[in-house]
């Protein structure tokens, strides 16, 4: 029996096990890929992370000056990689856990070949995008065409010359629709169902990030849905004659009810009002040949990549599915323990970003461990 295991060898799992072995406490890393960052390096080629490098560090370790402002994906591996040797981290990789349970002392892992593994301690920290979720669209098995979700998409080369439908405005669709809007593809459609709230990046250099870390932890929430409303219509240029109509709903109201974080501009509104990328109504259904919209109109694209979002795949790894609300996101992480000797970290949707999130919460998990 190990004393504590952290599943997932991604930010927030590094994280809190350089948290643990700074108090003296020697933890394993269990990942199921073949090195650490494994969700990182299977995202998109032009990722960059839209919060900022000097808020984007892990605790004892900053990300390199080199870097830059915005960091890639690769020189984010590249940190991560790093950061697992500066601690010295046991973290043993293509191992994968296909169930939990709680065991007479502690908690029981059940692998992929069949074994078991015990610890006492167990901190889960696989992230809130883990498993790719597509729509059960009707007709979706009889369509023709390719169908793949964003998780899958590296660049536009495989798309040269075809017409892409998009579904999602999230910042993963956006990214890739404007991606493949420069890399060739002869026609590029986003389809929206929920319009959504576009900011800046950076504004005279002022991050958006810093907005929601200064002022999105208290102002009230009527107060702040006015405020980035305001800001949005004196940033962003109205596309409602480009169909993509205001957000209804405000922001921080979103964040709270819909773990919803905002669209970062980083060119999806030079690209739909330069006609590159058509947004369109909402995907209802497949046919053999044709995709219909919510609107009653319908597009043949060649491709449809789904940027529909990702499920944490918790509720079919535990035995205990009280754990978890409807969406799969523990009802406790982020600090205290779910159960005893069971933590859960990096499952908290902030405007600070991800990786601010699980640098603070490694802490938190941590001291409480090593205090137990």
């Amino acid at each position: 029996m190990s004393d504590v295991i952290v599943l997932g060898a991604g930010a927030a799992g590094l994280a809190v096990a350089a948290q643990l072995k700074s108090r003296g406490v020697e933890p394993v890393v269990l990942e199921r890929g073949p090195g650490v960052a494994s969700s990182w390096r299977g995202r998109y080629d032009r990722l960059k992370l839209h919060t900022t490098r000097r808020l984007s560090g892990l605790p004892g370790f900053p990300i390199p000056r080199a870097y830059g402002r915005w960091v890639r994906r690769d020189d984010l591996v590249r940190y991560l990689e790093a950061y697992a040797d500066r601690f010295g981290l046991d973290v043993r990789t293509g191992t994968t856990v296909t169930g939990v349970k709680a065991g007479a002392d502690g908690w029981i892992l059940r692998l992929l070949d069949g074994s078991e593994q015990a610890a006492r301690t167990l901190v889960v920290a696989t992230g809130y995008l883990h498993t790719p979720v597509v729509p059960p669209w009707p007709g979706r098995e009889q369509w023709t065409g390719e169908l793949t979700h964003s998780a899958d998409y590296r660049n536009a080369e495989p798309f040269r010359g075809k017409d892409v439908l998009v579904v999602g405005p999230g910042n993963s669709g956006a990214e890739i629709a404007s991606d493949l809007a420069a890399g060739g593809a002869a026609a590029v459609s986003l389809a929206i169902r929920t319009p959504p709230q576009i900011v800046r990046r950076q504004t005279a250099g002022w991050p958006a990030q810093l907005s929601g870390v200064l002022l999105g932890g208290w102002l009230p929430e009527p107060m702040f849905n006015a405020m980035a409303a305001a800001q949005s219509r004196a940033e962003i240029p109205d596309l409602r004659p480009y169909g993509i109509p205001r957000p209804a709903t405000g922001l921080k109201t979103r964040l709270r009810t819909e773990r919803y974080v905002p669209l970062q501009d980083v060119g999806i509104v030079r690209d739909v009002r330069a006609g590159r990328v058509r947004p369109v109504a909402a995907v209802e259904r497949f046919t053999e040949s044709s995709v219909l919209l919510a609107d009653g109109t319908s597009v043949q694209p060649d491709a449809v990549i789904a940027a529909t979002g990702y499920g944490t795949g918790l509720r079919d790894l535990f035995d205990d599915p009280a754990l978890f609300d409807e969406t799969g996101v523990p009802h406790v992480h982020g600090g205290a323990a779910a159960r005893p000797g069971l933590y859960f970290v990096g499952y908290d949707v902030t405007l600070g970003g991800m990786l601010r999130q699980g640098a603070l919460e490694s802490r938190r998990v941590a001291r409480a461990i090593a205090q137990a």
